[in-house]
């Protein structure tokens, strides 16, 4: 067959992204520590070392990244390092994060940095967290606080990541700290990370006017399981009106929009520079009585659908297009700031990313407005309620003797990256699956 090549704009980003929480280890001023103590984590896990980032660590495997062609990576600060009591500003902690950011640029690699990813200090938690509107009067000094010490080295903020995730598992099924399951306490949380957003947004550009923030948002392709059963359709669109719209909606139109009442907030409207789409899967949903704390939506994977590992992630590349389809009505950039598959044995993994890098390529040649690409992740890490159970990395880690072992898809994300193309000579190699899918003939 003849060669072919996909090539991507000139300056495109593409990295992989990590969490502090997740990667970092040695954590003990978070809601999330305590969380584990409590035993609330699969097979009663806990991150321990974790990547031992904070231990130094960071180093060999940004190394690895920049080594692998990538130009960027997307990390996450931890507040509660940065503000571990009420009256307590840690300088050497901003000192360190000060010189992994330095660390990214010295290698050429561009920062895009998250301010909220999942964590809580334990002082914030004890307050009544994200339900408490007073969390806000405490978040903005503290973005202020790491603009200013990062601002040198940073111009991509994402203030909140994944706020759709956050409240669904903390306040609707209960598997977040603090294990809610209420929905008056959801849609309060709701509310207040729109606020908290645009309250982070205007403090970022306050501080730094050249900057670029925005959120990073969870979207989950949904389909009605049964097309033609009006109730399958009105829960898929449901689902996904209050799942994948209402925090970009928010943050674009400044209104909030529940089932039951509009809230206007007009600080929240135009607070987004770009929009980060995190895109692991889509699913089928059902209406279904027997799925009350669901609201009603049994969501399952098709049955056809390669699975991953745990059965956790459904292989559905073409969802990743419609994701990017459904980002360009806010008509501001895109990134996809993490898009990946739990894979231990590295089979499905190569296959996932050239199918998936080619549905980027799609929505470029449509010229939308898409900048960068962040795989999930760069090295094996601990995976929040899931703990060790999952593994997401370029690279293996060996939680024993912190060794990094590198898998064969770290080799076609590198080509990738150091050509800034998709080939079918790639495809061949390493996913010779997918050659005639994605380049027939």
């Amino acid at each position: 067959m003849a060669r072919a090549r996909l090539k991507f704009p000139r300056g495109f980003l593409w990295g992989t992204a990590t969490s502090s929480h997740q990667v970092e280890g040695q954590n003990t001023h978070n809601d999330w520590h305590t969380w584990q103590e409590e035993g609330q984590i699969q097979n009663d896990d806990k991150p321990g070392l974790a990547c031992d980032w904070w231990g130094g660590r960071w180093k060999e495997d940004f190394d690895r990244a920049a080594e692998s062609g990538q130009n960027a990576h997307r990390m996450s600060i931890e507040w509660s390092r940065v503000q571990p009591t009420p009256d307590r500003w840690d300088e050497d902690a901003l000192d360190h994060y000060r010189e992994m950011i330095r660390g990214l640029t010295i290698r050429g690699m561009t920062p895009v940095v998250t301010l909220h990813h999942f964590t809580n200090p334990k002082w914030i938690a004890k307050k009544g967290g994200w339900e408490n509107r007073e969390t806000i009067q405490h978040f903005v000094p503290y973005v202020e606080k790491v603009v200013e010490a990062l601002s040198d080295y940073v111009k991509h903020w994402c203030t909140i990541n994944e706020p759709n995730v956050y409240a669904t598992l903390a306040y609707l099924f209960g598997d977040f700290p603090p294990g809610k399951q209420d929905l008056g306490s959801l849609f309060k949380v709701m509310t207040n990370l729109v606020r908290g957003h645009a309250a982070a947004y205007h403090a970022i550009h306050r501080v730094q006017k050249e900057s670029r923030a925005g959120m990073a948002v969870n979207y989950r392709g949904m389909a009605p399981a049964r097309k033609w059963h009006p109730l399958d359709q009105f829960m898929a669109w449901f689902q996904s009106k209050m799942y994948n719209d209402f925090f970009p909606n928010a943050a674009h139109s400044g209104r909030l929009t529940f089932p039951y009442k509009i809230i206007r907030l007009p600080e929240a409207k135009g607070t987004q520079d770009f929009l980060g789409i995190n895109y692991y899967t889509q699913e089928l949903i059902s209406f279904s009585l027997q799925h009350r704390q669901e609201l009603f939506a049994h969501r399952h994977f098709d049955p056809h659908s390669k699975l991953s590992t745990t059965g956790f992630i459904a292989h559905e590349p073409q969802g990743l297009f419609q994701a990017l389809k459904w980002g360009i009505q806010y008509g501001i950039p895109l990134m996809v700031t993490e898009n990946g598959i739990e894979d231990p044995e590295d089979e499905i993994r190569p296959q996932y990313i050239a199918e998936h890098i080619y549905q980027l390529w799609q929505g470029i040649n449509y010229n939308w407005p898409i900048k960068g690409y962040f795989h999930w992740t760069l090295v094996d890490n601990f995976e929040w309620e899931r703990g060790w159970s999952q593994r997401f990395g370029l690279w293996d880690l060996d939680l024993e003797s912190q060794a990094r072992t590198r898998r064969k898809s770290a080799d076609l994300y590198q080509e990738i990256c150091r050509t800034n193309e998709l080939t079918s000579g790639m495809v061949e190699s390493y996913a010779p699956q997918s050659l005639e899918r994605l380049f027939p003939g």
